[in-house]
């Protein structure tokens, strides 16, 4: 479990990071959401760093997870609701990332 909530706070962090440089570019936010948006993907380099196993399992069974934060993402900061294609794939992409990342060691 505590894997797991590692994995969504990375994918917070990663997320949040993009988003508001999106808001910038796209938007015609101000050019100061460029300062947390460095700091959030500072914070989600660094927690990546806290996964104990190989970096690039890590990034792969991360890519599992971060598929699902973002539809979640997707439905309540943007207000659009996931389809059921949506949520098969997040089921799939979790399903791989359990694999990789709870095989016999």
């Amino acid at each position: 479990m505590r894997t797991f909530a590692l994995f969504i706070a990375t994918a917070l962090a990663e997320i949040v990071g993009c988003y508001l440089p999106y808001l910038w570019l796209k938007q015609g936010r101000s050019a100061w959401l460029l300062i947390p948006a460095a700091a959030s993907l500072a914070l989600f380099a660094w927690l990546l760093t806290l996964h104990e196993t190989a970096a690039g399992r890590v990034y792969a069974a991360y890519g599992g997870v971060y598929i699902g934060v973002a539809l979640l993402w997707l439905w309540i900061v943007d207000g659009i609701r996931p389809t059921a294609w949506d949520v098969a794939g997040v089921a799939v992409a979790l399903t791989g990332m359990g694999l990789i990342m709870f095989q016999p060691r």
